[in-house]
């Protein structure tokens, strides 16, 4: 597989995503990202807009959860390829929960998501050529 969206703007994303309360995620996540990440981690993820619905009730403790088992995967991967990650599980979750504070903890977070996943697949596309 090719990956084309190589280069995200990880800290954008999240920002826009955190102005939006997650939903901006509920559209990209499926479109872009979760097919990307299921192929690299040779797993099905449970699909992000189950995680944000579970996460409504539970003040989106479940999502964040969710978001943090996800990149505790990347990171592994990377690791496994040689790359040095820039998240994972406590990444994510701290930055979220305790980020908030500084309001840019949760764009930092996804920052070092998608930047871990941008090193993973230009790797991966450079093996495939």
């Amino acid at each position: 597989m090719q990956f084309k969206h190589t280069h995200r703007l990880g800290f954008l994303l999240g920002a826009v995503d955190f102005c939006t309360a997650g939903l901006f995620f509920l559209l990209y996540m499926p479109l872009s990202v979760s097919p990307e990440v299921d192929y690299i981690l040779k797993k099905k993820t449970q699909p992000y807009y189950i995680a944000y619905l579970i996460g409504i009730p539970t003040l989106f403790i479940y999502t964040l959860v969710w978001m943090a088992n996800v990149c505790e995967d990347i990171k592994n991967k990377a690791i496994e390829m040689n790359i040095k990650p820039h998240t994972s599980w406590k990444h994510m979750f701290w930055w979220n929960v305790l980020g908030i504070f500084v309001l840019v903890g949760p764009a930092l977070a996804t920052w070092g998501f998608f930047k871990t996943l941008n090193e993973i697949e230009i790797k991966l596309n450079n093996k495939d050529a």
